[in-house]
């Protein structure tokens, strides 16, 4: 299954027309947080540590699709928080399929049955749907049982209206290879598509013990990908090969975070989807204001151990588009070398301190709503 033609054929053709347009920065995948507000509490997440007036906020209809057509990126992500809290989420999607973008639509699916009847089929949406493991593993990862048992539940009744779906997966150290493979083998005999990253170590997670660090993801996944191999089966990733290679240690790619710019409730987030430094108030001056050469990789601690699919998996895109013979040559998982040496790892021992600017940034968005509040309230106490 992987990627449809429709859709490896719009976003080649995009970024091809920006490489020969010269264009060094530029943003394949908008991720688009409409709310933060989660129905579930995961250890693991750091996109919910914010006080309710916060997780009470939500981006309106005009904002999201502003925010798409001011980013021009050919697909958008829809995270959250849980994307289907969101009374307007309908709406949203259809504005933006209208567009004809490609949405992936993330949710943790516990609304999804009830929802679907909000949205149509199309070949440019597809639900993104987290599992994250098989049930042992996905229930202890969303910290509640039953989670997985009602995931997979949505999954069968989206499929059977006519939907595409993906289920998307974070895995974490404590997922043996053996049991990654197994989830593969299931999502696979399930019949959607299967994306996957390693566990970005959230400073704000509540667990910080399951992370893993690079040379661990790359370990990992040589060990599932020979499993894969010698199963004999063809798994339904919807990811590139280049970074498929890139997490078993075959690629020396840097991240690309202007390639996923995240547009939420404060503004846009700088530098990427992951990190929250700073927010301002305009897709240009995101892209004009931000001092990328000061983030990833080797150059800022909180980015050390990252090798998620947001910050590399645009690399990769970009990448095949220039080194198409590089790109054919990974044609399928028994491609991918899983002996052998790895590139060499990047030099940590100059990367800058991290900052914490959570608190700082919280304070700043309180006061806004607070005068936000109390804007409103001037005219309702006048007219009185």
């Amino acid at each position: 299954m992987g990627i449809s033609f429709h859709q490896a054929a719009r976003v080649g053709a995009y970024v091809m027309k920006q490489t020969l347009a010269g264009n060094k920065r530029y943003p394949l995948v908008l991720f688009l947080e409409p709310l933060f507000r989660c129905n579930l509490a995961c250890p693991g997440c750091g996109k919910i540590d914010y006080p309710a007036p916060i997780l009470n906020k939500r981006l309106s209809v005009k904002e999201c699709l502003d925010a798409v057509d001011e980013c021009g990126a050919p697909v958008v992500a829809i995270p959250g928080g849980e994307p289907l809290i969101h009374k307007d989420i309908g709406e949203i999607v259809a504005g933006i399929v209208a567009r004809k973008k490609f949405v992936s639509l993330c949710t943790n699916a516990l609304l999804l049955e009830k929802k679907l009847h909000l949205f149509k089929p199309s070949p440019f949406l597809f639900f993104s749907v987290h599992l994250d493991g098989l049930e042992e593993h996905h229930d202890r990862a969303v910290d509640q049982k039953g989670t997985f048992q009602i995931a997979v539940k949505a999954i069968k009744a989206a499929q059977a209206k006519g939907f595409q779906v993906n289920a998307n997966a974070t895995i974490f150290n404590n997922m043996p290879a053996k049991d990654v493979a197994d989830f593969f083998d299931f999502a696979t005999d399930l019949g959607v598509n299967i994306t996957f990253s390693p566990g970005y170590a959230y400073e704000r997670a509540a667990d910080q013990e399951h992370f893993l660090s690079r040379e661990k993801t790359k370990n990992l996944f040589r060990e599932v990908f020979r499993m894969g191999k010698e199963r004999g089966r063809k798994w339904n990733f919807s990811q590139s090969p280049l970074f498929l290679d890139f997490l078993a240690g075959n690629q020396d790619y840097l991240c690309t975070p202007w390639g996923s710019p995240t547009r939420n409730v404060f503004g846009w987030q700088k530098p990427c989807y992951l990190l929250g430094e700073g927010y301002v108030s305009s897709f240009k001056e995101l892209m004009e204001t931000t001092d990328w050469d000061s983030y990833g990789t080797g150059r800022y601690e909180k980015c050390s151990n990252c090798m998620a699919h947001c910050g590399y998996e645009p690399t990769a895109a970009m990448d095949a588009v220039k080194n198409p013979l590089k790109m054919m040559k990974l044609g399928s998982l028994a491609a991918i070398r899983t002996e052998g040496p790895m590139v060499p790892e990047i030099d940590l021992s100059k990367a800058r301190k991290a900052v914490d600017v959570h608190e700082k940034l919280v304070a700043e968005q309180m006061s806004k709503i607070e005068a936000e509040k109390k804007a409103a309230k001037e005219p309702v106490e006048a007219a009185a």
